[in-house]
């Protein structure tokens, strides 16, 4: 039977339609589905559906269970918990599919999608008269209830929701690069829808959370709480060997006796550098041979070890070497049009191979735990906050023009993966939904600072805010770093590093070694005391009217910040 709590009405059609009362903030059609025994509500076959080849838009004609305009097939396929979007265009290039459903919503009425990769400061609950696409899922909060729809984590398409006045719109971009797919025979499974109603009393933080589960029923977490030092916002790629160490000894008697020993993660600056871009840490020539400030990477781990921490280290996978043959390069776009910074084609078997070979030497070095950086913009030529109209610049192609984008980054992400064996990996500039499930941990928001407080509480505490949902239920949310710098006024980063420390996520501080006196050090401590083993998950109290939470629940205790 249909929870009372959901105050569903069943309206019987040739669809077997299942609509929410009014008492909710919808009026949308659901289905009701039991199998194995247990019961749930998903999202029934669209109203409308329609299909993208090249510059042109295509309604498809619902027909015997299949919604079809010229060789474009949509089928939906119902599971226990998602609907299934499987997708087969023979002979056309296809770049997108769109459904829509009949939705009617409150006035009144609250929406928090999420982003494509990292935040960037943007992530609100916003009034619905906005319009905005929202990657990847839709929360919709009135008075009573909180309404989700979603995808499942992995999904072979880019998927976005779109709200309007009487529509619920999901997007599906299928395009491989800037060009529509060719997927020749094969059926594509775009995405799994999948949907979730509040249950009564419950608070919306406390849904998200439960919709978070649903769509990543199986995340990859770190077997212990991760936390630890990087030294990138102090040294800004200008590190050393010798830094490293010296900020390693510093730190690793602040951290507790336990068996959880913190990380020293080396950040940009200790490869190969490009003799086109000679000290450019951020793009570098070969990321499995060291340069000269650091010369042998085993005996650095090593170093790091002996002074009581675990080593991690930094990497930029898909840089190509200044001398690789174009043939193995991605095409110049606007935003990846640099010749001194060329990009690996990940769909070129070689550069795959190339890829795990450097990954997994970094375990045979001694390292525990690998940050790879830029792959979103490195394939897309964008920034996420660029991808508004367009993920990419249109009329490129990878080497493979049979797979979508996404099916080409899960390729990648899985390589990162099987390469990596028992290390760590934190995703960072990764598409977040793609990366749920495959990494243990993922950099949610753009960087923090260690020269501006107000880049820190625009990035660091709002994505914390807005994204901690995703915490143990995507992966483990790194909101990046607390940079202890001289620039930084103390109390401000006091604050960042408490609530990094209480709200149950990954904790890293970027120590500059004269900022570091006997009051920081105390506080790190603590911190690291706190950080180090599992607690309850910050929940952010004022987020639907404060864009960079202030108020907070951490240890069942209510704390209020004064960013």
């Amino acid at each position: 039977m249909l929870s009372s709590t959901s105050q569903f009405i069943l309206i019987m059609n040739r669809r077997h339609f299942v609509k929410i009362s009014g008492t909710t903030t919808a009026s949308l059609v659901f289905s009701r589905i039991t199998s194995f025994a247990n019961e749930s509500i998903t999202i029934n076959t669209p109203d409308k559906v329609w299909a993208k080849s090249g510059d042109h838009w295509y309604q498809l004609t619902y027909s015997r269970g299949v919604y079809v305009n010229q060789d474009i097939r949509v089928r939906f396929k119902q599971g226990h918990d998602a609907l299934a979007v499987l997708v087969s265009s023979p002979l056309l290039p296809l770049n997108a599919i769109r459904t829509t459903w009949k939705y009617k919503s409150k006035r009144s009425s609250l929406l928090l999608g999420d982003k494509w990769e990292r935040s960037y400061g943007d992530l609100q609950w916003t009034n619905n008269s906005t319009g905005n696409s929202n990657p990847w899922y839709l929360l919709i909060n009135d008075e009573s209830s909180t309404s989700c729809f979603g995808v499942k984590t992995g999904a072979n398409t880019f998927c976005s929701w779109l709200l309007k006045a009487d529509e619920l719109q999901l997007s599906m971009d299928t395009q491989s690069g800037g060009s529509g797919v060719h997927l020749g025979q094969r059926e594509l499974k775009a995405a799994e829808i999948v949907t979730l109603m509040s249950d009564h009393g419950e608070s919306t933080f406390a849904t998200a959370q439960r919709f978070c589960k649903k769509m990543c029923p199986d995340p990859r977490l770190p077997k212990m709480p991760v936390y630890g030092i990087n030294d990138w916002y102090f040294a800004y790629g200008n590190n050393s060997a010798e830094l490293i160490k010296k900020i390693t000894g510093l730190l690793t008697d602040l951290a507790p006796d336990t068996d959880n020993r913190p990380f020293s993660v080396i950040d940009a600056g200790w490869a190969t550098y490009s003799p086109y871009l000679p000290g450019d840490g951020g793009f570098m020539d070969d990321f499995s041979k060291p340069n000269d400030k650091f010369k042998d990477m085993t005996v650095m781990a090593g170093d790091i070890k002996k002074l009581g921490m675990q080593p991690g280290l930094w990497t930029r996978v898909l840089c190509a070497r200044h001398d690789d043959s174009k043939s193995l390069l991605l095409p110049s776009i606007p935003g990846r049009d640099d010749p001194k910074q060329p990009i690996l084609d990940p769909t070129i078997p070689e550069n795959i191979e190339r890829i795990k070979s450097t990954i997994s030497l970094y375990s045979q070095w001694g390292y525990k735990l690998v940050k790879h950086d830029y792959t979103t913009y490195d394939i897309m030529g964008k920034w996420g906050f660029q991808m508004k109209d367009t993920l990419t610049a249109p009329g490129w192609s990878f080497h493979d023009k049979s797979k979508t984008s996404a099916e080409i980054i899960n390729d990648l992400y899985s390589a990162i993966r099987q390469a990596a064996g028992a290390m760590y990996i934190i995703g960072c500039n990764t598409v977040s939904h793609l990366s749920a499930g495959v990494f243990e941990l993922n950099r949610i928001g753009d960087d923090t600072s260690g020269k501006e407080w107000e880049r820190t509480r625009k990035m660091g505490v709002n994505t914390l805010g807005f994204r901690i949902a995703q915490h143990n239920t995507f992966y483990a949310t790194d909101a990046d770093c607390v940079g202890l710098t001289n620039d930084i006024p103390w109390g401000k980063n006091k604050q960042w590093l408490q609530l990094l420390a209480e709200s149950g996520t990954p904790l890293f501080v970027s120590p500059q070694p004269d900022a570091l006196g006997d009051v920081q050090k105390a506080a790190i401590k603590l911190a690291y005391t706190q950080a180090a083993k599992a607690q309850p998950i910050g929940e952010p109290l004022d987020w639907k009217t404060n864009p960079q939470p202030s108020k907070w629940r951490l240890n069942g205790r209510d704390v209020a910040f004064d960013w």
